[in-house]
């Protein structure tokens, strides 16, 4: 399995490991050891916490850096009027009658309650390469789906501002 990641994205991902590496790494160490120093183990709370903090901190270096290592490279590629990676767009939703505003992401970006849209789901695909005044059929499933209309889209570039999601 691969990820569709920009260099961007790679970048920032190798800095939380960084930081894990030389700072969460450390603090999850030295809570270990101070809670193991309160005494008996077998009912001490904090000593196991301690171990599950350090345990899901080394958890998330590792998928991180397999993240990375089984990356694939993007770039966007679509013409200054076409739906792309980072393009802000507005859809006006014709069953429910609303219109709503969409920031195209890469996968480990997307965050739906912040109207970040991942280009894998099924929206954010459904989109790519599309215009401004397009009317898309979004697919749900073998049994239906349904349409947007784009009423504007604004290409942006990659500020770096939209977080990588954190597990």
């Amino acid at each position: 399995m691969s990820n569709d990641l920009t260099r961007n994205d790679i970048k920032k991902i190798e800095e939380e490991i960084e930081y894990r590496k030389t700072v969460v790494r450390k603090e999850a160490i030295e809570a270990v050891k101070e809670a193991r120093a309160h005494g008996d183990l077998s009912e001490n709370f904090e000593y196991y916490a301690a171990k599950k903090d350090k345990n899901r901190n080394e958890s998330r270096i590792r998928y991180l850096e397999r993240m990375i290592k089984t990356a694939h490279i993007i770039e966007d590629t679509s013409a200054e009027d076409e739906i792309g990676l980072y393009s802000k767009v507005t859809l006006y939703f014709e069953e429910e009658e609303e219109t709503e505003e969409y920031k195209i992401v890469t996968s480990i970006r997307g965050d739906s309650l912040k109207n970040l849209i991942s280009i894998e789901s099924p929206l954010g695909k459904a989109l790519l390469g599309h215009k401004a005044g397009d009317r898309v059929y979004i697919p749900l499933n073998a049994a239906g789906g349904y349409y947007v209309v784009i009423r504007a889209m604004e290409k942006t570039v990659d500020d770096g501002t939209d977080a990588i999601r954190s597990y």
